[in-house]
């Protein structure tokens, strides 16, 4: 009974702990007690638009420090997830699916990849399914950086601009 009470003490201190910090969804008490090694699941925003509901965007870049001298693409991947339980369509009304915007600390536009691209007018449908996802793959230009400064990545769906994620990341000296 006593290693039961220890658990539960050990467990409140983690929670506690892991409060201060930032951190995924928290889980509820009894989850924690019988799954413990389990992880939070993500949770999707609340969209304006209802039919988007259940869908998640995520950007990544490299965590490491990017070389100007080395590195004139920055390679920046796009995974829109379903995390929900029904299939999610999505129309487009040209080839573009996707845009990404290269952000100074500011939050002003320095580089967008669209602008070098060319898109047919040809309409394209996309339905993501429970427990799938869509990565898109691509990589924007780097010559309006600074080497020692942070940057962000936005990528968003121009079609529904609700579906919007932005990752930092630092340039190194």
């Amino acid at each position: 009974m006593k290693w039961a009470l220890g658990i539960m003490i050990a467990l409140f201190a983690a929670s506690n702990a892991a409060a201060q910090a930032p951190s995924p969804p928290e889980r509820g008490f009894l989850n924690r007690m019988f799954h413990p090694f389990a992880s939070a699941k993500s949770k999707a925003p609340k969209y304006q638009d209802s039919h988007l509901r259940g869908l998640l965007l995520e950007v990544q870049v490299p965590t490491e420090p990017i070389r100007l001298s080395e590195v004139r693409q920055l390679r920046v991947q796009a995974i829109l997830r379903n995390i929900g339980s029904s299939p999610v369509p999505l129309d487009f009304p040209t080839s573009q699916r996707i845009d990404i915007h290269l952000l100074n600390s500011a939050g002003e536009v320095l580089t967008r990849w669209s602008e070098n691209r060319a898109f047919t007018e040809e309409i394209g449908n996309l339905t993501i399914n429970p427990r799938e996802q869509v990565a898109y793959n691509e990589t924007i230009a780097t010559r309006e950086l600074q080497p020692g400064r942070v940057y962000s990545v936005e990528v968003f769906f121009p079609k529904y601009p609700e579906l919007r994620a932005r990752q930092k990341f630092m340039t190194a000296p």
